[in-house]
């Protein structure tokens, strides 16, 4: 089960909406076959495990392991319970079952009521765990929220009022944090931040530093005060602009229109709740968002994270926006160069 983890996370970032599901066939304690879910539409794990096996004859004998309950229902393509049942394989052990209103047990069921003898909840919270933004998504009807920011060594995100009217970021991280933090985009769906930080930094919120997927850019703009010429409109891959009825930034230009779109919300009453319910309405798994101060605070008020990371560099601003505090102790941390990067994961109630 360890080696399904470590198969199915090659799949991070690339498999959406789909979960990162690995797979191990053994026979008589050797691994004969292996595969991982590569991409959504794409053969599923079991699949390319099972083509991977040179002697098909072995499979009779053998065990197949998978760290996520086979599916039983007819997407893009078959079912890999009905797959296994039909390559006559006898033993199957399961990490975690799907919490997919689609599967939810189904699977184990079908196997079973043909002959296979099902083992389940091996590593269940190691295969939950990798799995956490598509059993988030379907278990809180949210996405899975990553909050991150940068701050000085003395706990600023920013360093006073006055350099608000120099346009461009002010950077507290290093390079490879930098490179880290691209790394981190590409593994999620959509990105986040508020007017401001779109205003100020002009950042593209885009994969650079890595080969990865482009991300959903979300930007709220809370007095309609969103520059069309900004690098976030700019860089053609899609945009949403979360923008108040009253207080508007006007018709998306014309050329912009392909990519750029506008949802109003209300914003007299709770953004984190609107944002995430309009999220999970777009089918949209998990969320990371980039600040500022203000968007930060409020999905922390809210209750609405699951993890962060913060960068803590040794530059020292000695006044300016303060960084958030979170409850608790970080849950990890480690050093990027000279940079401290401090994990938290919110406590469950």
């Amino acid at each position: 089960m360890h080696r399904c983890l470590q198969l199915a996370a090659n799949g991070l970032g690339s498999t959406y909406p789909n979960p990162l599901v690995g797979c191990v066939i053994v026979h008589q304690g050797k691994i004969i076959g292996e595969g991982w879910h590569r991409k959504a539409g794409e053969a599923h794990a079991e699949v390319n495990a099972i083509d991977s096996v040179e002697d098909k004859a072995l499979l009779d004998d053998s065990e197949l392991y998978v760290n996520l309950e086979p599916c039983s229902h007819h997407g893009r393509t078959p079912p890999c319970a009905d797959l296994i049942v039909k390559m006559g394989i006898p033993r199957v052990f399961i990490g975690s079952l799907d919490d997919n209103a689609e599967v939810n047990g189904t699977g184990v069921a079908r196997l079973e009521k043909n002959g296979c003898q099902v083992t389940t909840g091996i590593l269940e919270k190691e295969c939950r765990e990798l799995n956490r933004r598509f059993f988030t998504f379907h278990s809180q009807k949210r996405p899975y929220i990553i909050l991150k920011w940068a701050e000085s060594a003395d706990g600023f995100l920013f360093p006073s009022e006055n350099r608000a009217e120099e346009k461009g970021p002010v950077w507290i991280s290093n390079e490879y944090s930098r490179q880290l933090v691209h790394k981190w985009r590409a593994e999620e769906v959509a990105i986040l931040v508020g007017t401001r930080t779109a205003l100020q930094d002009d950042p593209s919120l885009t994969v650079r530093e890595v080969k990865g997927n482009s991300i959903l850019r979300l930007v709220i703009d809370r007095q309609g005060r969103s520059d069309w010429a900004s690098k976030v409109f700019q860089s053609g891959f899609q945009t949403i602009v979360f923008a108040g009825k009253n207080d508007h930034p006007g018709s998306v230009p014309g050329e912009l229109k392909k990519n750029v779109r506008i949802e109003e919300l209300d914003f007299s009453a709770s953004l984190p709740e609107q944002i995430a319910d309009f999220l999970y309405s777009e089918e949209v798994q998990s969320l990371i968002i980039e600040g500022g101060a203000l968007t930060l605070n409020s999905f922390i008020k809210a209750g609405l994270w699951d993890e962060a990371r913060i960068f803590k560099g040794e530059i020292r601003f000695n006044g300016g926006i303060s960084a958030p505090n979170l409850p608790g102790e970080p849950s990890n941390e480690k050093m990027i160069g000279r940079d401290r990067l401090l994990f938290h994961r919110k406590m469950k109630k």
